[in-house]
């Protein structure tokens, strides 16, 4: 017996933390209730790629020792969590959604993941991914499509589509990802949950795959609850002298605002927006100002265009950099990729500088910007969910758009380091979730956290809502 009248795969890491203290259930029933579900529900989203049942078997036992001594070690003892296949896990295929690397197996975990290992997570699965995790969708040569658990026939997005479709399925209550130029931050939209992109800094980066985005990408979590992304990020941030960009994580701030002030974005220019989309997050902005806090529309803070051609150089670049090394990569990569690595391959090193001094003078934007708001509030997508097998949606709101036409909301985070978080707003009939995107100054991860945990208006999707998919929700 549970000792719950919900299914132990459908609770959040907190609720889970919280039945273990009080020996309502243990870890070994959560990680079997949560590898019925996958048996169940991930035949239809092909969310897991790779698993392993007997390690997290034994890791479930071990925590479930450790909580009934009284010796947990941390709030997320025991809570199984997947990993994005772009990141190293030890005893598991790390293919990055290449066929490059179908039968790579690193022999150690990264840094950030050994991290929640150490902490006690239970790390029972790898989720899906685009190739090279550069696009905004999730299917690659290796493994096929990922799906909107909430709308089949729709993507999750990218590139941490996997592990936002298995948390919204309920294969586990967090996933692990990165997120370098929106990858967290729009999949939990496009799958009605709740994800953080942390500050650049604040979570250790090295010993994994090549970083072809630099520190544009970022480790982070995808979740059901507010406080789930709390205790992840507790466990993940922090400094190790291996990466000195991690002295960031120790910097002590002033205080955040007790009435923060509000910037709004409903727009990048001419850029196109989903109308539901637009509506559903100016209802939220006006429960923001009838809460008392200052609301000012404003206009981007950044020259989009040229910003936008600096994120692509850096990814076309990187890619190329990468591949290079690589023999024979032609013929193994799907076209995307490889027409995005022939282009980086003509960038030149003015270009690439170029990139760079936009990038630093971003960043300088954005602390000036920071200096008269408190938060950002925008879409987290310009685009609802997209049918599964598309890279992209090729037009908004009757608008024809790019391949980065549905993203234009969530690269400036990357490119100036800062924290964003997506919270769920509303879920459509047809395609998935609409999510709000939150930003805050750089280094104010946790109270933009503790923002998102408190605000009455961000209350209605906590936990996020779970799939309907085998009967059951």
């Amino acid at each position: 017996m549970s000792g719950t009248d919900a299914p132990l795969w459908s609770l959040t890491a907190g609720d889970l933390a919280a039945g273990y203290r009080a020996g309502l259930f243990t870890p070994i029933e959560a990680i079997e209730a949560v590898l019925m579900r996958l048996e169940a529900v991930n035949p239809a989203i092909n969310a897991v790629v790779a698993l392993d049942r007997d390690r997290a078997r034994e890791d479930a036992r071990r925590s479930a020792a450790r909580w009934q001594a009284g010796a947990a070690l941390s709030a997320l003892d025991g809570v199984p969590i997947t990993v994005k296949d772009n990141l190293y896990l030890e005893g598991f295929p790390a293919t990055w959604g290449s066929r490059l690397y179908a039968d790579f197996m690193p022999d150690h975990d990264e840094p950030a993941v050994a991290r929640l290992r150490a902490a006690g997570a239970v790390l029972f699965g790898k989720t899906n991914v685009p190739e090279f995790t550069v696009q905004g969708y999730t299917s690659n040569l290796l493994f096929g499509t990922t799906r909107n658990p909430h709308a089949l026939q729709r993507t999750p997005g990218g590139s941490t589509g996997g592990g936002a479709a298995a948390v919204a399925a309920g294969i586990g209550p967090i996933a692990i990802g990165t997120d370098g130029g929106g990858s967290l931050r729009r999949p939990a939209g496009h799958c009605g949950l709740y994800a953080f992109k942390p500050s650049a800094g604040q979570v250790i980066r090295y010993d994994g795959f090549p970083q072809i985005l630099g520190d544009f990408e970022v480790i982070g979590p995808v979740a059901r609850s507010p406080g789930d992304l709390l205790a992840t990020h507790e466990i993940l941030a922090g400094y190790n002298p291996a990466d000195p960009r991690s002295l960031a994580s120790l910097a002590v701030l002033p205080p955040f605002a007790a009435v923060p002030r509000v910037g709004y974005l409903p727009r990048v220019g001419d850029n196109p927006v989903d109308p539901s989309i637009a509506a559903a997050v100016d209802r939220f902005v006006a429960q923001l100002a009838d809460a008392g806090l200052p609301v000012t529309s404003v206009e981007v803070p950044y020259e989009a265009g040229l910003l936008a051609a600096a994120w692509s150089t850096v990814a076309q670049a990187g890619l190329a950099w990468h591949l290079s090394k690589v023999p024979d990569w032609q013929s193994k990569v799907n076209p995307t990729a490889r027409a995005m690595a022939e282009e980086g391959a003509r960038r030149t090193a003015a270009d690439i500088f170029d990139a760079l001094a936009a990038a630093a003078e971003a960043r300088r934007q954005a602390g000036i910007f920071f200096s008269h708001f408190d938060l950002l509030v925008c879409p987290a997508t310009a685009a609802l969910a997209w049918p599964a097998e598309e890279v992209f949606p090729s037009s908004i709101n009757g608008q024809a758009v790019g391949p980065r036409g549905h993203a234009v909301f969530t690269g400036w985070m990357n490119i100036a380091g800062l924290p964003a978080a997506t919270v769920p707003l509303a879920m459509t009939p047809d395609n998935g979730g609409i999510g709000v995107q939150i930003v805050a100054g750089h280094g104010r991860d946790r109270d933009l956290l503790a923002f998102i945990a408190t605000s009455p208006a961000l209350r209605e999707f906590a936990p996020a809502p779970l799939a309907i998919l085998d009967g059951s929700s």
